[in-house]
């Protein structure tokens, strides 16, 4: 089941970086959340489905051109743990680089909640794994 999720997980990254919100939310389940309770700035907090949707076409409407570049993925039962890098470039060509952290929740083939870390060890911590 767990390689099974990495897939899940993976669509839905490639989906992102497509721009594909649609295709990035198929796979939810009806009381699905983006706990974002650890960010800075506008999307900080916990939101639902239609929400999260907004959130993230804002998100990337604000810039040229943003990509999620996965590190690694870490199987942990119903969860992924997914290191990633942001490469996000400005209109005016500044280019930003982020290095958060998500814990991903699948139940029965679906995306349950994506949870997102400041660092890895936090989200592996919460997702009851050590280095």
């Amino acid at each position: 089941m767990s390689q099974e999720n990495v897939e899940i997980v993976r669509a839905a990254i490639d989906a992102a970086n497509r721009g594909d919100w649609d295709a990035m939310f198929e796979g939810t389940t009806p009381g699905f959340k983006l706990d974002m309770s650890r960010a800075a700035g506008p999307g900080h907090g916990i939101h639902g489905l239609e929400k999260a949707r907004r959130n993230m076409a804002e998100f990337a409407a604000g810039w040229d051109s943003v990509r999620v570049e996965p590190r690694e993925f870490i199987e942990a039962g119903d969860l992924v743990v997914v290191p990633w890098t942001v490469h996000a470039r400005g209109r005016d060509g500044i280019e930003v680089v982020a290095r958060p952290t998500f814990v991903w929740t699948i139940r029965d083939g679906a995306i349950e909640r994506v949870s997102m870390y400041q660092d890895r060890q936090e989200a592996l911590a919460a997702a009851g794994l050590s280095e």
